[in-house]
């Protein structure tokens, strides 16, 4: 399944979190581990405001923590989550933050 956001949306895929503490604890699969808000983009809209930003497919972004709608394609071992973000020119309706260099 393809997914093309439309307007100023952009589609990401959030980072894997770590799976070993810094102090060397394994955390299994069944621990609530919260998600970081980081993410690579996957797909873009044809926004204004993303061409003005230059946001391209392979951009690293920090996210708002709660920002955007989940997004799950697939089923069983296929299932991937997706973050669909707003990325506005006002600062505090944009779920987007910062792009990471």
């Amino acid at each position: 399944m393809n997914i093309r956001p439309l307007g100023d949306r952009v589609l990401v895929k959030p980072t894997k979190e770590e799976e070993i503490t810094a102090s060397g604890i394994v955390l299994p699969d069944t621990v609530d581990k919260e998600k970081k808000a980081e993410g690579e983009i996957v797909a873009v809209g044809n926004g204004d405001y993303i061409a003005k930003l230059g946001l391209k497919v392979g951009d690293k972004i920090l996210y708002k923590k709660w920002g955007g709608e989940e997004v799950k394609t697939g089923r069983g071992a296929d299932e991937q989550e997706y973050k669909m973000l707003y990325v506005g020119k006002e600062e505090d309706k944009s779920d987007v933050v910062a792009i990471i260099e």
